[in-house]
């Protein structure tokens, strides 16, 4: 076994080697015990923070679900700004957020792509918190009159969905068309004026 690692071993930090791990590896061929031995210790440390393999790849999945969340929740927080161009502004962030995802790091995206589908329960979960944002910026939109919906979680749900070629991992190969962004701007400019008061 390699010598003890200097830095306290702590679920972040395995999170942060998992990552490297499956990069490296990838999704069926990374273990927990390629994971301890890149934290040079032994695999039973690893799992006193993570009971399973199953455990640690929802965790780290849910992790990366999450770096967009945080970003995202910044804009629909944000007091300033009219909820339509908020809701622009949402629908913007993700898009590039998924695309900066699939083009910087190709490997790593393919590796997501395969514990999404594995993680259904955090999938679910993250999903929610994303109509959850959406639901916000429309109902500030309702309350100051800019913007129209009898139902808003519908409403948030139906714009999710409109956009999801520009969100959805399964359509990752259409980012790289030259006419994306155009595209983008048509489908979101027809939802935020079906919204529109």
């Amino acid at each position: 076994m390699p010598p003890a690692a200097a830095e306290p071993l702590t679920p972040e930090r395995i999170l942060e080697t998992t990552e490297e791990v499956l990069r490296r590896f990838g999704p069926t061929k990374a273990t927990v015990v390629d994971v301890a031995r890149a934290l040079g210790v032994s695999h039973g440390s690893v799992y006193r923070h993570f009971p399973s393999k199953a455990a640690l790849r929802e965790a780290v999945t849910d992790r990366w679900l999450a770096k967009s969340v945080v970003m995202l929740e910044k804009i629909a927080s944000a007091p300033a700004e009219p909820a339509p161009s908020k809701l622009e502004t949402w629908l913007e962030a993700l898009f590039e957020a998924k695309r900066h995802k699939a083009g910087d790091d190709p490997e790593l995206f393919a590796t997501y792509t395969v514990l999404l589908a594995e993680n259904s329960g955090t999938v679910d979960a993250h999903l929610t918190e994303l109509i959850d944002q959406l639901a916000g910026i429309i109902a500030e939109g309702v309350e100051d009159g800019t913007l129209s919906a009898p139902d808003v979680r519908a409403a948030a749900r139906a714009v999710f969905h409109a956009t999801g070629r520009f969100h959805d991992p399964q359509y990752a190969a259409d980012w790289l068309s030259p006419s994306i962004l155009t595209e983008f701007e048509a489908v979101t400019a027809l939802v935020i004026r079906g919204l529109r008061a």
